[in-house]
């Protein structure tokens, strides 16, 4: 895959600009997705420097697109179709937690629509327009603290609007956002066309991360309790990087991936049944036909 074309969200700054240099130096064209314009240029032009030299150097391309808009996720795969990128390798890196509940211009809480609906959508978008590859891997930044999600395995809210009228818990939330993409991913990859797959990647506990900036609460509170425990970013993208790269397509399709290995995510992320429910209530929540 060193030839490869990849595209990674949140590539601006923290763990995707990180992935993006390894990726360029490793000698992959990179298109790095941003909300602001500016920085998203401004990381294009410190990463190109690292690019291999020669008459094939790699491309490194940027689009701008607030995930948080469903109307903004579409005409970003839009855009890449138009520009006939085909797209080998699709990082979704960019992810949030945010302090308050607060909905977004779609009606979806916000912190949902960054971790669950943007990747679920931007995916299924890009395979409608012929922009993914044969063989194309999704790579859906995930994390350990799914375990703390908590869902009604008989109607789980997708949209995640539940929150206005209970305790918001900025943890909670964000875990279970992160377990919906983690059930949504894992009935994705049995839909898939022949050739594609998709994963989870666990970057671990990472320092100076965009999540624990935003931190509110109880999480900003105990975030330096775990401080020492922390790893680089350049530790916390190696999972990452290596099933972007590593020359056969890694198994299981749909699997939870920690320190570039196969790990067994919470017992309810795998429950098959909850998944498809899941997979199917997200798809009609965003106006997308399932995949069959």
């Amino acid at each position: 895959m060193s030839s490869a074309t990849t595209v990674i969200t949140g590539g601006a700054s923290g763990l995707g600009l990180v992935t993006a240099r390894h990726l360029v130096k490793a000698g992959q064209s990179v298109v790095l997705v941003g909300r602001d314009a500016a920085r998203i240029r401004a990381a294009a032009d410190h990463l190109r420097p690292l690019a291999p030299a020669g008459d094939n150097a790699p491309a490194l391309r940027t689009y701008a697109a607030d995930l948080g808009q469903w109307s903004q996720v579409r005409d970003l795969a839009m855009n890449l179709a138009a520009d006939a990128v085909s797209v080998d390798v699709l990082i979704n890196n960019a992810g949030a937690a945010f302090p308050r509940y607060e909905q977004t211009v779609d009606g979806g809480e916000r912190t949902y629509a960054i971790n669950h609906h943007a990747p679920f959508l931007l995916t299924h978008a890009l395979l409608a327009g012929g922009a993914l590859a044969p063989k194309a891997r999704v790579i859906n930044l995930s994390t350990f603290v799914e375990k703390r999600g908590r869902l009604d395995a008989s109607d789980p809210d997708v949209a995640g609007t539940s929150w206005n009228s209970r305790f918001y818990n900025q943890i909670k939330v964000y875990a279970t956002s992160k377990l919906l993409s983690l059930l949504a991913t894992r009935e994705l990859a049995q839909r898939l066309p022949d050739g594609m797959s998709v994963y989870n990647a666990n970057p671990g506990m990472v320092k100076g991360t965009a999540i624990n900036s935003n931190a509110g609460g109880l999480m900003r509170l105990t975030a330096p309790l775990f401080r020492p425990f922390a790893i680089t970013p350049d530790e916390g993208v190696q999972t990452s990087v290596w099933l972007a790269t590593t020359p056969s397509a890694p198994q299981p399709s749909g699997g939870f991936f920690s320190r570039s290995q196969p790990d067994s995510p919470s017992p309810l992320s795998q429950d098959d049944a909850l998944a498809r429910i899941v997979y199917e209530k997200t798809a009609a929540l965003l106006g997308i036909a399932p995949m069959t």
